[in-house]
C-alpha cells in the first residue's frame, strides 16, 4: 500500500493571546528543528521522546501530527502500524494504523490541543483508506495530575477521540477486558473494503461465543 500523506495545518489563538500551530503529517526535519516542552513526560523524558519520534518518522506508514508554540512542540499524535506483539497486527492489514500515542504537555492543558491534533489528523483525505484504532488503558492516564477519577477521565478521553471520529468498539482482548474503564476505539474510513472490516472484526473477537 502506498501511504499518501497530505500536509494540513490549523492555527489556534487562545484567549490569553498564545498562538499555536497544529500541523502534519510533519517531516522529520520539523521534529529535528524543534525543542520538546518540559511537560511532555508521559512516556519518557522530553529529549528521549524526541529521539523516539525521530525514529518513528523514518517508518513509511507513520504519521506524526504536532502542536507547537513557535519552535517548541507542546503536543503530538503518532499513527503507525500496531506493535507486532499485539493481536491487532495478526491480520496483517496494510491499512490498519494505531494511534500509538497522543500527548499534550501538562503545561499546556486547557487549550483544546488534543482535540485539534485529532481534527488535523483527519483533514487528510487519505485517512478514509484506513482503519484507525486506539487502545486505552486506565493505568496510562494522568489521574493524579488532572485530579479526575477513572470514569471522569474515561469520559473526557472518549469525547476527545470522538473529535477524530473514533468510536467505542467491543472486543474480547484480555488486556482491555481486565478493567471496565479500558476500551478499544476505532475509526473505519469510507473507502475501507468490506473484507478489511471483516478481518478487523475477526481479530476483535477471537472467541466466537462473544459475538
Amino acid at each position: 500500500m502506498k501511504h499518501r500523506k497530505t500536509y494540513h495545518s490549523m492555527e489556534i489563538k487562545a484567549q490569553d493571546d498564545r498562538l499555536f500551530l497544529i500541523e502534519g503529517p510533519v517531516k522529520k526535519h520539523v521534529i529535528e528543528e524543534c525543542i520538546f516542552d518540559e511537560g511532555l513526560l508521559a512516556f519518557r523524558p522530553p529529549p528521549q521522546q524526541k529521539k523516539a519520534l525521530l525514529k518513528v518518522a523514518d517508518l513509511d506508514e507513520s504519521r506524526i501530527i504536532v502542536a507547537r508554540e513557535d519552535n517548541k512542540i507542546v503536543g503530538y499524535a503518532i499513527y503507525l502500524y500496531p506493535d507486532p506483539l499485539e493481536r491487532w497486527s495478526e491480520v496483517e492489514l496494510d491499512n490498519l494504523l494505531e494511534l500509538g500515542a497522543i500527548e499534550v504537555s501538562a503545561n499546556y492543558r486547557g487549550y483544546q490541543i488534543a482535540k485539534n491534533l485529532l481534527k488535523v489528523s483527519m483533514m487528510d483525505d487519505a485517512m478514509e483508506d484506513y482503519i484507525i484504532i486506539t487502545t486505552e488503558y486506565y493505568w496510562h492516564w494522568d489521574l493524579r495530575g488532572t485530579g479526575l477519577s477513572i470514569w471522569e477521565y474515561r469520559d473526557v478521553m472518549e469525547k476527545v477521540m470522538k473529535t477524530g471520529g473514533l468510536e467505542w468498539y467491543a472486543t474480547d482482548d484480555p488486556e482491555i477486558c481486565s478493567h471496565p474503564a479500558n476500551c478499544l476505539m476505532a475509526r473505519i474510513g469510507k473507502r475501507v473494503s468490506p473484507d478489511a472490516v471483516h478481518e478487523f472484526n475477526r481479530v476483535r473477537f477471537k472467541h466466537k461465543y462473544m459475538f
